[in-house]
């Protein structure tokens, strides 16, 4: 399988698929069209820009991998993984989050409402893994090492952000700098584990963690938080290494 099939049926599609609808988005607010997640026509472009990557992820699996959708259906909920995955998984957890646990911690109202944002968290976030590290970059690593093919993922994916997030209002209040850089360090956890476990589950799964977490974070440390995500992709890019010399070695 060649890059040229990855962009042709899946990175250009989900691009133009959410630039579309971005697009779409600005001429009607233009004409004084209220938008974004209070609206129905705003949830509706907000569903139908935010599955973007999924829907193409799985059409490129289905016509360039020859998967069956019931087959990505049981990846995508492949929860029968080795504890030691599992471990790696708390591990990147625990660095990414660890200025938030030495400082006030998270505010937990209770387990309904944290299992709700869990399962909201991967229909809106986890769902994305189906494009971008189940399919866009195991294909990338093929041609170009795992670094590059980590960055040219993130350049990518933040494009898609942002027009995600002009689509559904929430451009003016991001961060950018602090944005990219915990996208980056997305970027290189969800990679590492992908390469480590070849599970799409664990990356849905850990993506929505992060993003539940990140929705009931309390304080943080700002140095302590940029120390951990330069350790974390660190740790990435030794577990990757790790996968590659002993595939390397099994051929």
């Amino acid at each position: 399988m060649n890059n040229k099939s990855i962009i042709k049926g899946f990175l250009f599609p989900t691009l133009l698929q959410i630039t579309v609808v971005a697009a779409l988005v600005g001429i009607l607010k233009a004409k004084g069209y209220e938008l974004g997640y209070n609206s129905f026509l705003g949830m509706v472009f907000i569903i139908f820009g935010g599955v973007s990557s999924a829907l193409w992820g799985v059409f490129y699996q289905i016509k360039y991998n020859a998967k069956r959708p019931l087959s990505i259906l049981k990846d995508f909920f492949d929860i029968k993984q080795s504890i030691k995955i599992y471990a790696v998984v708390l591990v990147f957890l625990f660095m990414d989050f660890c200025s938030v646990i030495v400082s006030k911690g998270f505010k937990i109202e209770s387990l309904l409402i944290l299992l709700v944002l869990f399962f909201k968290a991967i229909a809106f976030g986890g769902i994305e893994e189906i494009g971008w590290r189940y399919s866009f970059q195991p294909c990338l690593e093929k041609k170009i090492p795992y670094i590059a093919a980590t960055i040219i993922t993130f350049l990518c994916w933040s494009i898609w952000h942002f027009l995600f997030f002009y689509i559904d209002g929430s451009i003016e209040i991001v961060n950018v700098p602090y944005f990219l850089l915990g996208l980056l360090t997305n970027c290189f956890i969800f990679s590492a584990l992908f390469a480590y476990s070849n599970s799409l589950w664990i990356c849905v799964m850990t993506h929505a963690l992060i993003n539940t977490l990140s929705q009931i974070s309390v304080g943080g440390n700002l140095i302590v938080s940029m120390i951990c995500k330069v350790i974390i992709i660190c740790i990435a890019i030794f577990i990757s290494r790790g996968v590659c010399i002993n595939n390397e070695k099994k051929n």
